[in-house]
């Protein structure tokens, strides 16, 4: 279960390394390029994140063995691979669909690996994170509402830009539910003769 958001990366980096065996910075890389440059991880953050994983058995570490006779300046890389326990453990993260699931820390990276994820747990997610950005919709026009009199204009309109912002989301959530509710067939693709 994916319970805070050191979590968030485990599930990130297992997701990766279930995909084939890779070196720390190609880890880094492909994470980067599927969570997008909002949520790009540090080394700092990464590292500890691999060795939490490898002292939990759920991934290996090897060093490349250089060719023998031959001189490089770099040194050996290590290789991550993903164990049988380390599988397991990802398909239990990736079937977390619960509150911690649609937490704005959260969300972002389950929502990068829905197509590993069954419909009926995706839609779980979907539904549990519009229900939270209802909850602040709600709670951010109260607020509005109590302290419009004593904000400035650009601190009022601040305000508005936030609520904006999660009725955007929750408007785009809907039609992910859609979506997820009502299933277009993929295309098979046509031979050629």
């Amino acid at each position: 279960m994916v319970r805070k958001r050191g979590d968030v990366v485990l599930l990130a980096v297992l997701a990766l390394l279930a995909d084939g065996p890779m070196h720390g910075y190609e880890v880094r890389k492909r994470l980067d390029q599927r969570l997008g440059v909002l949520r790009a991880l540090s080394y700092g953050t990464l590292y500890p994140a691999l060795r939490a994983l490898q002292a939990g058995g759920c991934i290996t570490e090897t060093t490349e063995q250089r060719l023998p006779g031959t001189i490089s300046p770099k040194r050996a890389r290590v290789v991550y691979e993903i164990t049988a326990h380390g599988r397991d453990r990802l398909a239990g993260m990736l079937e977390e669909s619960g509150p911690e699931a649609w937490e704005d820390d959260a969300f972002g990276v389950h929502f990068a690996l829905f197509a590993r994820v069954a419909p009926r747990t995706r839609l779980r997610v979907l539904e549990g994170r519009r229900a939270r950005l209802l909850e602040r919709l709600e709670q951010m026009n109260r607020s509005i509402e109590r302290t419009q009199a004593q904000l400035d204009v650009y601190a009022l309109e601040a305000q508005r830009h936030g609520l904006e912002t999660v009725r955007s989301e929750v408007d785009w959530l809907e039609r992910l539910i859609t979506a997820e509710h009502h299933p277009t067939p993929t295309p098979t693709p046509k031979e050629t003769p």
